[in-house]
């Protein structure tokens, strides 16, 4: 019983270790995210930087609609046909 006891405790700092690894992981991740936000906010203040990425992002969705409708397209025969 003792021995359980010791592997149990082991498994347990083992993944406590392995858990706090992942959070200062996602701690870093979530750090630079919010200072790309911060920047890129700073960044549309400026009306040329504004107007360039919004256009950019407007020909983004216009590129990805055609595939979208495609795929959507696909979905709508499959259903069809497997009735």
């Amino acid at each position: 019983m003792a021995n359980f006891l010791k592997k149990a405790f082991s498994d347990m700092k083992e993944s406590a270790k392995a858990q706090h690894e992942v959070d200062k992981a996602n701690m870093a991740a979530v750090k630079a995210e919010s200072k790309a936000q911060w920047e890129e906010a700073k960044a549309m203040g400026k009306p040329e930087t504004r107007k360039a990425v919004l256009k950019a992002e407007r020909d983004k969705q216009i590129q990805k609609a055609p595939q979208r409708k495609a795929q959507a397209d696909a979905r709508i025969a499959s259903a069809k046909g497997s009735k």
